[in-house]
C-alpha cells in the first residue's frame, strides 16, 4: 500500500528528449514525452486499441504515435487520429495523468480515485534555480521496497562505516554526534551536528579546508522525496544552526519513488557551492556523490535479499532509528487512509 492522492517524482525534465519514456510508478505503467510544442505529459502505457505498450512507439508535434497501427494520442489522452478511417471511435482514450514540470523535475499526481485531480501545487525546490549552486542528477534502480530507502537517508550515522572513501569520516564521530529529531504534520527532520571532526574526502576535494571542521547534515523527510542539507567550515568560524552560515554546501534533492512493491526509482540531484580557489568542482561532486549512492545500493539490496531469507525475523532497534521509525510511521498512517 502507497499513499496516494500525493504527487511522486516521475522524472527529470533532461530525460524528454525524441523518444517516450517507459516508468513504472506504484504499480502502473506509464508513459511520458514532450510533445514538439514543448507540453510534458504522461499516459497509461497502453494503447486502447491493441495494448501495444505506446513507449514503443514515437513522439510527434502534437502527441504519441502508437507503433503498432499509428494511432495518435495527445497529452490528455484524447485519439487524435486513426490511420485510414475519418472517424474516431468515442472509447479511443487513454488513461492520463498530471505531470506537472517545476525546477526541471517532473512531478505526477497519483490519485486515490481514477481521474482525481491535485488537491495542491506540486513541490517547489528552489535550489535548482539558485544561482549559487551547481547541480546534476541521475536515476538509480532498486531491487528492493522504497522505505528501506528511506530507512537509510534518515540514518546517516552509517556514512562512518560505508562511505569512507568519499563522504565517510570517523566512524566513532558519526555514531556519537548530537541528534534531534522533530516531526509535523507529515514532516520528519533529522538534525545531526559534529563540531571539530576531520573532513572527509569529498569535502577535501571540493574546499580547501584548514583543518578540522564543524559538519551539519539537516535531512528533512517528505512522503515522496527527501532534502538532504550537508556540508561543513572551518571549525569555529560558523554558526552551524544559522541557515544563512558559510562553509561548503552540498544539498541534495532525493526522490524515492516506489516502482513495486518490491522495487523503487531513486530520482536524484545534488548540488554545490564552489569556493573561489577552486571554481569547478561539480564534476567532482557529482562523480563521488554517485559513487556514494551505488555504495548504498549494494548495501541495501543485500540488505533487502537476507530480509527475505529470514522472513519475520525480529530486528532491534538502536538511537539512530528514532528519525526513519517516525517516517515509517507517516507512511503507515497516509497509506491507511
Amino acid at each position: 500500500m502507497f499513499p496516494l492522492d500525493q504527487w511522486y517524482v516521475a522524472g527529470f525534465s533532461w530525460e524528454l528528449k525524441d523518444r517516450p519514456v517507459a516508468r513504472t510508478l506504484l504499480n502502473r505503467n506509464v508513459v511520458m514525452f514532450r510533445t514538439g510544442e514543448g507540453v510534458a505529459a504522461a499516459l497509461e502505457d497502453r494503447c486502447c486499441h491493441k495494448s501495444l505498450p505506446l513507449s514503443c512507439g514515437t513522439v510527434e508535434r502534437r502527441g504519441v504515435r502508437c507503433g503498432y497501427h499509428g494511432l495518435l494520442f495527445a497529452p490528455d489522452g484524447a485519439c487524435l487520429e486513426v490511420p485510414g478511417q475519418e472517424r474516431i471511435p468515442t472509447k479511443a482514450k487513454v488513461k492520463s495523468y498530471v505531470l506537472s514540470e517545476k525546477d526541471s523535475i517532473l512531478w505526477i499526481w497519483m490519485p486515490r480515485e481514477e481521474g482525481g485531480q491535485p488537491t495542491h501545487e506540486a513541490p517547489d525546490y528552489w535550489v535548482h534555480r539558485d544561482p549559487r549552486y551547481t547541480f546534476k542528477g541521475d536515476v538509480f534502480h532498486y531491487d528492493a521496497p522504497y522505505q528501506l530507502i528511506h530507512d537509510n537517508l534518515l540514518d546517516l550515522s552509517h556514512l562512518g562505516y560505508v562511505h569512507l572513501k568519499t563522504i565517510g569520516g570517523n566512524a566513532a564521530v558519526h555514531m556519537n554526534a548530537e541528534l534531534k529529531v522533530e516531526a509535523s504534520g507529515d514532516q520528519v527532520r533529522v538534525l545531526r551536528y559534529m563540531p571539530e571532526s576531520a573532513p572527509p574526502p569529498t569535502y577535501l576535494d571540493a574546499w580547501p579546508f584548514k583543518g578540522k571542521i564543524d559538519r551539519w547534515q539537516e535531512v528533512e523527510f517528505n512522503v515522496s522525496h527527501l532534502n538532504i542539507w550537508t556540508g561543513g567550515a572551518d571549525a569555529g568560524t560558523e554558526d552551524m544552526r544559522d541557515p544563512q552560515r558559510g562553509g561548503f554546501h552540498m544539498r541534495g534533492f532525493h526522490a524515492i519513488t516506489p516502482e513495486t512493491d518490491t522495487t523503487a526509482h531513486y530520482m536524484w540531484t545534488m548540488a554545490s557551492n564552489s569556493h573561489p580557489e577552486r571554481p569547478d568542482v561539480s564534476g567532482v561532486v557529482f562523480d563521488q556523490t554517485a559513487l556514494t549512492f551505488e555504495e548504498d545500493k549494494v548495501v541495501i539490496e543485500a540488505q533487502y535479499r537476507n530480509i527475505l531469507r529470514h522472513p519475520g525475523a525480529p530486528q532491534v532497534d538502536i538511537h539512530v532509528d528514532v528519525g526513519p521509525n517516525r517516517a515509517r510511521r507517516v507512511i503507515e498512517r497516509l497509506a491507511r487512509a
